[in-house]
């Protein structure tokens, strides 16, 4: 009998509909939600199987906190952001997913959560590209 090969790590089908693949850091891809209301990061540890942060071993929870402290740094110097919200809910989603959005204090929300206060925002395409570019640079993906 072969063996199967082993299973590998796939975005799950939502988060792949609602993003736009940025890159991959070493434990996790990067990954900008679908919506110019917000400028809205997403870090997914490509890891099968993990829907909390405990899931991860403490290597890799520790790689995650620096990864996302690495974002976060970086889309507060892209956008200038008053306030980020950094966030692992996974309620809809249960692959491990984590938020991270700039908010202004003069955005539609502003200061509830972002999640169902406005519909979805197309993005405008050279926009996009500006702002996923100067992310790339800042958190070292080429």
């Amino acid at each position: 009998m072969i063996p199967s090969p082993p299973p590998t790590w796939s975005l799950h089908p939502q988060l792949a509909r609602d993003t736009i693949n940025i890159g991959d850091l070493p434990l996790s891809q990067v990954l900008v939600i679908k919506d110019a209301n917000y400028p809205w990061l997403l870090l997914v540890p490509r890891k099968i199987g993990i829907i909390e942060v405990i899931d991860l071993d403490e290597v890799e929870q520790a790689q995650l906190m620096t990864e996302v402290a690495r974002v976060a740094r970086s889309l507060k110097a892209v956008t200038e952001c008053d306030k980020l919200n950094i966030a692992a809910l996974g309620n809809v989603v249960p692959q491990l997913h984590i938020h991270v959005i700039a908010r202004q204090q003069s955005d539609a929300a502003w200061p509830k959560p972002v999640w169902g206060a406005l519909p979805a925002l197309a993005h405008d395409p050279a926009e996009l590209d500006r702002f996923i570019s100067a992310i790339r640079r800042k958190i070292w993906i080429a």
